[in-house]
């Protein structure tokens, strides 16, 4: 019997598993999390001063206090029964990476003894040569280091009965450049801190700083393990490369909301405890509009923290789902036909006073400053379009972009109708030299009517790529696999420049004489016209849509090689140097890990699509084929007209056809992909595999596999098919 057939069986007999009843979240909240509130009953007065002063203020900790907060550590984790520390880091893989150490040492006379010194906590030297660097690091040039970021804090993870003290940290080559995704991230976000503080000034001078916050949105996919593992290709690319749609899908749409499944939910109920311990704020749980695919959401956190507890989430999730025998598919497009898994981004900014800058307040004060925030992040959006549109490009993103309620290539901003009408007043009623009149709109019209956005006057457009929902923006173009630092790095800076432009664009015009408010009321007016093009309110799936885009000179790249292009031009060059993000040479070389990692992610998935047509497929199709051939021969050989096996020769025909397809495009492929690889050009061979073997033979290969499932007899077909992958618990 097949894997498909034993893995059916499996399914029907097993039971469902045992799960423990659902603690108070309060009590396992931030259990296994090192606090700043278990902190202070670990550390001296001093320590914990130094550390509460570098989470809150982002001030460098003392080398002399290292030890002592170390040795802080060490205690708490012992007394939970942790005997291994790690620093955990996120290299440019897209996956996290821990190198375990235990605290067991030996002294020189011998003793044995538990030791974990500063030194070990701030600084640890990893292998660097074997992670990605895009050629800052010669592979003899090993040395790389991970350094301690306490802004995010320690944890314990624990898998089966072993327990590991995490140490959240940031990976540098030898020479300080970054080879992750956390480093950047946290030099744009004190870009973005620095900046809004400026224009925050002009409102109210109580404000020392800005934190930016994301709450993220994840989308995924859970399909029985025994299914998965009978399929070759998730095995190796994490979809399916083949597969015709089920009768049934997603277009009865009773799968969104509905009732989760009490396997599903078992599932959930196990990695939302997991998660909670390690103070992963999780709220939201529910069944998405695909069928087998589901979200997740947590309560907002800064952004640093957000992007670690999310990248802890994806390894919690596949690790507990192994446990649930079930498989959790973060691929953007695990199932053609049906819709793709995204990772919303919601992103806002915070005052230390208490405001969130994008969100309406009560007094025109506070709404001009709303309007000044909610414009410049319009602006930035347009002026670094390009650039927002490579934060999310990926082999597996380019497959869901466009399709099925996944935002199109094309990044639009979506407003909502009212909001549209605000800026659109603003625009024509402020002059270049405001009267009085228009001192009033300022002070009386926008302010009687920006309130009512409390009422919450911005709908969703499931459309759009960067969408304003009422109090915060979502970008929703990330994708469901991504390490959401690569975005919010983008937009973060992009942020904080468009910022420095403003104070510096306002206070020119508050040196020629206006009035503050008048001039900062002018300058919106200036950005709101400069970048009113990148605002769309309608179906950005739609043929018209890409038309007026082409009309509004908006950039649609759909492909990742060309996408990526954005990352080194010198305006990406200048804006990251300019806010201390990326250095040149750090740009150059994520864009070429970058491109290498298309190159591979479409050279497996081509490798895999030519093992599968050629031995599960073709023999599969073959067998039928001469199963076919002997019926008619019998028939014919019996006597009968040539009528009675006119639908079995017709059949026999169409799979003929198909097969000889089927090689002929395999081969075909291959030959395209050794062409590619002989290029010597990384841009080149990743445009080649695009153009030459994703475009040329991925979708006609599918077509003619994809039919020969529906033609040969099921009980020779060995792949799981999508009604079995999607509907079978």
């Amino acid at each position: 019997m097949s894997l498909r057939f034993n893995a059916i069986e499996n399914l029907s007999s097993q039971s469902l598993p045992r799960t423990e009843a659902t603690p108070k979240i309060t009590a396992i909240f931030n259990s296994n999390v090192f606090t700043l509130q278990v902190a202070r009953e670990f550390l001296s007065d001093e320590a914990y001063k130094s550390l509460r002063a570098s989470v809150k203020a982002s001030q460098k900790i003392d080398r002399s206090m290292a030890n002592q907060i170390a040795n802080g550590l060490r205690a708490w984790a012992e007394s939970k029964g942790v005997t291994h520390f790690t620093h955990w880091f996120q290299p440019l893989t897209g996956t996290t990476a821990e190198k375990h150490d235990s605290f067991f040492t030996l002294k020189s006379d011998g003793t044995p003894i538990e030791q974990f010194e500063g030194d070990a906590l701030v600084q640890q030297e990893p292998d660097a040569s074997s992670f990605p660097s895009g050629g800052l690091r010669a592979t003899f040039e090993a040395r790389g280091y991970t350094a301690w970021d306490p802004s995010s804090p320690a944890f314990i993870m624990e898998i089966g009965e072993g327990k590991t003290l995490c140490i959240p940290t940031i990976f540098v080559s030898y020479t300080g450049e970054s080879l992750d995704y956390k480093a950047p991230l946290l030099k744009a976000l004190e870009a973005l801190n620095k900046a809004a503080v400026d224009v925050c000034n002009y409102f109210d001078k109580n404000i020392t700083k800005v934190t930016p916050t994301l709450g993220w949105e994840q989308e995924y996919f859970l399909i029985d393990e025994s299914l998965f593992n009978a399929r070759p290709d998730l095995i190796m690319t994490g979809r399916t490369v083949f597969g015709h749609n089920s009768a049934r899908n997603q277009q009865l749409e009773d799968h969104y909301f509905g009732s989760i499944p009490e396997r599903l939910y078992a599932f959930m109920r196990d990695f939302e405890k997991e998660s909670y311990k390690l103070g992963i704020p999780l709220r939201t749980r529910h069944n998405e509009v695909a069928p087998a695919q589901f979200e997740c959401a947590p309560i907002f956190e800064e952004v640093g923290v957000a992007v670690d507890h999310n990248s802890l989430l994806m390894d919690i999730m596949d690790r507990v789902a192994r446990r649930h025998k079930l498989r959790v598919l973060l691929h953007e497009k695990p199932f053609a036909g049906i819709n793709g898994s995204g990772k919303h981004n919601n992103w806002s900014m915070a005052t230390d006073t208490g405001v969130n800058l994008l969100a309406p307040g009560k007094t025109p004060k506070t709404n001009l400053m709303f309007l000044a925030f909610f414009v410049n992040t319009i602006k930035a959006v347009h002026d670094y379009a390009d650039l927002m549109r490579a934060s999310i490009a990926s082999a597996q993103n380019d497959h869901r972009l466009g399709a099925n309620e996944a935002p199109p290539a094309i990044i639009s901003v979506f407003i909502g109708e009212y909001l549209t009408k605000v800026l659109n007043e603003i625009k024509e009623r402020v002059t270049k030299k405001m009267d009085e009149a228009d001192e009033s709109l300022l002070k009386i019209e926008i302010h009687k009517s920006i309130p009512e956005l409390l009422l919450d006057n911005t709908d969703r457009n499931r459309t759009s790529p960067f969408a304003f929902t009422g109090n915060k923006f979502e970008f929703r173009a990330v994708g469901s696999s991504a390490n959401c630092a690569n975005a919010m790095t983008v937009l973060n800076t992009i942020m904080a420049q468009t910022l420095k432009n403003f104070r510096k664009d306002v206070d020119a015009l508050i040196e020629k004489g206006e009035k503050k408010e008048i001039a900062i009321m002018h300058t919106i007016r200036e950005y709101i016209v400069a970048s009113e093009k990148v605002l769309f309110e309608g179906d950005g799936y739609s043929e018209a849509w890409e038309k007026e885009a082409e009309k509004r000179g908006l950039p649609n790249v759909k492909t990742t090689p060309l996408a990526l292009d954005a990352m080194v031009t010198e305006k990406a060059k200048d804006l990251f140097h300019n806010n201390h993000v990326y250095i040149h040479s750090e740009l150059e070389a994520r864009h070429e890990i970058e491109l290498e990692k298309y190159i591979k992610k479409v050279q497996i998935e081509s490798r895999i699509m030519g093992e599968l047509a050629t031995s599960h497929i073709l023999p599969a199709a073959i067998r039928y084929q001469n199963l076919l051939a002997n019926n008619i021969k019998g028939l014919k050989d019996a006597g009968l007209s040539e009528a009675s096996y006119q639908h079995q020769k017709t059949i026999l025909e169409e799979i003929s056809v198909h097969i000889n397809k089927t090689s002929e495009l395999v081969e075909k492929m291959i030959e395209a992909r050794k062409i590619c690889n002989n290029m010597t050009h990384t841009r080149t061979k990743a445009i080649g595999y695009q153009s030459q073997v994703k475009d040329g033979f991925f979708d006609e290969l599918r077509y003619h596999v994809d039919k020969l499932e529906l033609l040969v007899d099921d009980k020779e077909w060995y792949l799981p098919k999508y009604r079995e992958m999607l509907f079978l618990r």
